[in-house]
């Protein structure tokens, strides 16, 4: 045996640091085909036919992205489209910056587009879930860095973020692991991951050949609900769903029913509405020949007068709020509601569905207005989730 001069335990030395080298080398070679994978995939550069130029997903209630589409038409002069999920979902570019858009949406917000969210980002969608979750979460954090130079917006730092993602169907395993890599990444940068009231919103959207995905503010998106959609949970006993309707018109228009004294709902039965109104302490008058729910009768907010509401007088100044959601002709739900609102104070808040019964919704919509806009200050016109064939209008008498 030849002796190099070193002893036993030297030798033993030498091993450990050779083996821990080769195992470094290794992982360094793993990570680094990771990170060639992650930035080997394909971003897809969406087509520009204006300049400036700004790109959106914009989201309906079923059967009405064509509407949507025709009120960002008109306020824009003009627009391309590519149907994403048919009847609700667009990918449009709009001829103006990020900044411009928003500015109007905010002033002149949309009556039919419930989500509009930019797009900062597109990639193609072949695979990018299906690996390990580390290689995900690498490639969501590369993401992030890419919404957050294009919008201006941090995710870190104490920040509260939602992570919205959707594909508009049933939610898939994709969809979960796309949201979580994305809220790890987020944590791991101090950033908090929420629910509700986020600071910021990070968005995507899955569609069948690429991903979408942007950034933007809570007052930006309008909503902080994926895609517009708030949901309720129906309670034991509840007495209709319209009551939901009720509900997200509060949050929409930022109302507090339990500031109101005294209601007046038309078209009351079965009394999905009046109820949510006694529940915030409101005293009731509901119009209504049809029978309200025996859950209601005996209430002791609650006054019922079972009539036709055109034959119902009202003295002046009695209510400061005014609800309606009649399934009647919109004209004559509106006849209706002007004479009633001699019974409202001035600058009382006044809610009423708008049903969409011919095939013009927006010649319905202005002429209803136009109606009304003698009488009261129209302040949102706005088809919420809840809303099937009809909006909501919200507006405050003169």
């Amino acid at each position: 045996m030849i002796d190099h001069g070193y002893g036993f335990r030297e030798r033993c030395l030498f091993e450990i640091i050779y083996l821990e080298m080769m195992f470094n080398i290794a992982i360094d070679s793993q990570q680094s085909w990771r990170f060639a994978h992650v930035e080997s995939v394909q971003e897809l550069i969406l087509e520009s036919h204006f300049t400036p130029s700004s790109h959106w997903i914009v989201t309906s209630n079923h059967g009405y992205i064509s509407y949507a589409q025709e009120e960002l038409r008109r306020s824009f002069g003009q627009l391309k489209s590519r149907m994403l999920v048919p009847g609700e979902m667009a990918l449009m570019e709009l001829p103006a910056s990020s900044t411009e858009a928003i500015e109007r949406w905010q002033q002149e917000p949309p009556i039919f587009g419930r989500h509009i969210q930019p797009v900062h980002l597109a990639v193609k969608r072949e695979g990018l879930a299906n690996g390990p979750a580390e290689e995900l979460e690498a490639m969501c954090a590369l993401w992030l860095e890419r919404l957050s130079a294009s919008s201006g917006l941090q995710a870190g730092s104490g920040t509260r973020v939602a992570v919205h993602v959707r594909s508009g169907g049933a939610r898939t395993e994709e969809e979960k692991a796309i949201r979580e890599a994305f809220r790890s990444v987020i944590e791991r940068s101090g950033g908090e991951t929420v629910l509700a009231e986020p600071e910021v919103i990070v968005t995507v959207v899955i569609g069948e050949a690429a991903i979408y995905a942007g950034m933007m503010t809570h007052a930006e998106a309008g909503s902080d609900w994926p895609g517009g959609a708030m949901r309720f949970q129906r309670e034991e006993g509840q007495i209709s769903r319209a009551k939901f309707k009720l509900l997200e018109a509060e949050r929409t228009f930022g109302l507090d029913y339990s500031a109101y004294r005294h209601a007046l709902d038309v078209g009351a039965a079965p009394g999905g509405w009046t109820s949510l109104l006694l529940e915030r302490g409101v005293h009731v008058t509901a119009i209504d020949p049809a029978n309200m729910h025996p859950s209601l009768i005996g209430h002791p907010q609650l006054t019922y007068v079972k009539r036709n509401a055109a034959d119902v007088p009202v003295e002046p100044n009695e209510f400061d709020l005014l609800v309606c959601d009649m399934s009647w002709s919109p004209k004559a739900t509106a006849e209706m509601v002007i004479r009633l609102m001699d019974g409202v104070i001035a600058g009382g808040t006044i809610l009423v569905t708008v049903k969409l019964m011919h095939k013009k919704p927006l010649q319905t919509i202005r002429d209803v207005t136009a109606m009304y806009a003698e009488h009261a200050q129209i302040i949102r016109a706005k088809q919420l989730f809840h809303n099937r064939d009809e909006i909501t209008l919200y507006m405050m008498k003169y």
